[in-house]
């Protein structure tokens, strides 16, 4: 694991070259959509788990998510071999190796909430499971929307499903290992990922996408950016930055997810991550 443009991606698959025994299963939550491939950086010439299992007009949830990794893992260990799991989706990655309780999902529910601006959601929450409002900004009104929606429509608190994705218990199925660069290479490797994806034809992929992108696939990084372009309302250029930047953004909270989990032994380099591999193999030596 790690954040974005880190690596940790072409490192897994050079571990699975020289590991036969294991199998790649990618913990992507937009790799998951079909047609997807250039924005997401898929991995098109190795085989990998949990690629391409929903539309992009198509919601997909966590709970999804982990019901179909607990299929994969099954199916790898009954052939006798192991998971070597790959990715930067922090949520998705503690489904699996916690097997947190994941609530459902209440759409119509979730649409309404989301209409009310954050300050009544968020007044709402304090009076429906105080709990969870401690845990949450006030400002962010989407965790205040999924909380008060897993609340009315469970009709038990949000707080109550367990320690959540704030506690880290032991593992003992899994080894956990962090690919760790300077915040400045991994800025200058987000930058150059974009221009090598638009030059790969990441414009005629959205191109071919389906209207409207479900409201997580929406959210993919540089789709949004790409899609506004399409539509008229940025030039290329503007787009590119507008994708940059939240790239980089959401690399600064990936990093600061991962550092909560006390697990992860971190493997850092300087500019080129691929002088990790002796040190990852030896960490998947036994």
């Amino acid at each position: 694991m790690g954040p974005t443009a880190s690596g940790k991606s072409a490192l897994a698959v050079a571990i699975a070259e020289r590991r036969p025994d294991l199998e790649l299963v990618s913990i992507d939550s937009m790799q998951v959509y079909r047609g997807m491939d250039v924005g997401t950086a898929k991995d098109t010439e190795h085989p990998h788990h949990l690629v391409d299992l929903a539309d992009p007009s198509e919601d997909f949830s966590v709970a999804r998510f982990q019901a179909a990794a607990a299929a994969a893992l099954a199916q790898i260990e009954s052939r006798g071999r192991r998971a070597l799991l790959v990715g930067g989706t922090g949520l998705y990655l503690q489904a699996v190796v916690d097997g947190l309780n994941v609530p459902g999902a209440w759409p119509e529910l979730r649409a309404e909430l989301e209409q009310q601006p954050p300050a009544d959601l968020y007044r709402r929450l304090q009076a429906a499971d105080p709990a969870a409002a401690a845990r949450i900004d006030p400002a962010n009104a989407r965790r205040s929307a999924r909380a008060l929606e897993v609340t009315i429509g469970s009709g038990r608190p949000f707080s109550s499903y367990g320690p959540g994705v704030g506690a880290f218990p032991a593992a003992p199925r899994f080894r956990l290992a962090g690919v760790w660069l300077s915040r400045s290479v991994v800025n200058a490797r987000i930058e150059a990922r974009y221009h090598a994806q638009l030059e790969a034809g990441f414009l005629d992929e959205v191109a071919r996408l389906p209207s409207p992108l479900s409201r997580t696939a929406a959210q993919a990084l540089g789709y949004r950016e790409l899609l506004a372009h399409r539509a008229g309302s940025l030039t290329l250029e503007q787009a590119l930055a507008e994708a940059i930047k939240r790239t980089r953004a959401f690399a600064r909270r990936q990093r600061m997810w991962f550092r909560r989990d006390p697990r992860i032994t971190w493997f850092g380099a300087g500019a080129n991550p691929v002088v990790l591999l002796p040190a990852l193999l030896g960490n998947w030596s036994s």
